[in-house]
């Protein structure tokens, strides 16, 4: 579609994912939209539209779909980009989509306070015993205040661990901080001394399980941290220890997490994501002392909003030839 000799062609983008009202409305603002029909694979659908002659530029896409080689592989010749409405990439075949030249969007920055706010949400769920308290309102059985009712712990004066202070994680301790905790933190190398973060760095998972008393998991799902929380890290914790996860399922060995929380050595738990999602670990629906979330850190109209004008800006960019910062290959 034309809109003038000087203006350049809209892009033509075949929607695979599902988004709410007011984010497909900016992308039908912004974009020659095609939405995929409820029924059946997307990509089919996409395939028989390009065989009648429909052209498109681009496939956006978030973490519902997958992208490996084979789906990549099917896409028609026509595509020259992937963009995913999410942070992570890791459901997408980065060195398949390299292969067929494509480019590579997604969503970084936006959301993160939206998940740092629901990082301190699980983190003061799991102190409260969130869960025990919700069931004893909602079994009707709470017999009113006493003094020995559902005792939590107070976060004010104990410490957080960060695992990955990256954006998010910067965000997370800032308001932790204005909870009154000391803050920790562990990277593949320290950052600045002058950060104003002021957190105290730890060479290690070992080492900062061992100084905190709560675990926030904010780091991106790689070869060193999938599985990184097993029972010999949780071995080196200080007891008492809440686990917070707040980055991905695979960072966490549910075995070891479960069986650490079912004998007591760690007290608490505060998740939102988890191996495997949507079909979750049975055992974990059995402790009380798990607060769950469907992973909800980027659902508020912030993120959601934010992250389609992050993917609009950045495929407009690049149409026009520009440098494009939320281009991840």
């Amino acid at each position: 579609m034309s809109h003038g000799s000087d203006a350049p062609t809209r892009l033509s983008v075949f929607i695979v994912s599902k988004f709410i009202d007011e984010v497909r409305a900016e992308f039908t603002r912004a974009f020659d939209a095609v939405f995929a029909q409820a029924e059946g694979d997307p990509l089919d659908e996409l395939r028989r539209r390009s065989e009648a002659g429909e052209h498109f530029d681009v496939v956006l896409f978030s973490l519902d779909r997958a992208m490996g080689a084979d789906e990549i592989g099917r896409l028609p010749a026509s595509v020259r980009a992937l963009a995913t409405y999410s942070v992570g990439t890791d459901h997408i075949d980065l060195a398949a989509a390299a292969a067929r030249q494509l480019a590579v969007f997604n969503t970084p920055g936006v959301l993160a306070d939206s998940v740092a706010e629901n990082a301190i949400f699980l983190m003061l769920g799991a102190a409260r015993r969130a869960t025990e308290n919700l069931e004893l309102l909602r079994s009707r059985a709470w017999s009113g205040w006493n003094p020995t009712q559902i005792i939590g712990r107070q976060l004010a004066g104990r410490t957080l661990g960060i695992l990955g202070m990256g954006d998010i994680g910067e965000r997370i301790a800032l308001r932790a901080k204005a909870l009154g905790m000391q803050i920790l933190y562990c990277n593949r190398k320290p950052l600045p001394a002058d950060h104003s973060v002021g957190a105290e760095y730890r060479p290690s998972a070992d080492a900062l399980v061992a100084d905190c008393d709560v675990l926030m998991l904010a780091c991106p799902s790689t070869p060193a941290t999938r599985g990184i929380v097993d029972d010999r890290l949780l071995s080196a914790a200080r007891p008492g220890l809440i686990v917070v996860n707040i980055a991905r399922g695979d960072i966490v060995l549910d075995d070891a997490l479960i069986g650490a929380l079912s004998d007591g050595r760690v007290w608490a738990a505060g998740l939102d994501v988890f191996a495997g999602e949507p079909r979750i670990d049975e055992r974990y629906f059995g402790l009380p002392n798990v607060f769950m979330l469907p992973h909800i850190g980027s659902s508020t109209i912030e993120a959601r909003l934010g992250m389609g004008r992050i993917l609009i800006a950045g495929l407009e960019a690049w149409q026009q030839g520009e440098a494009v910062a939320n281009r991840v290959a």
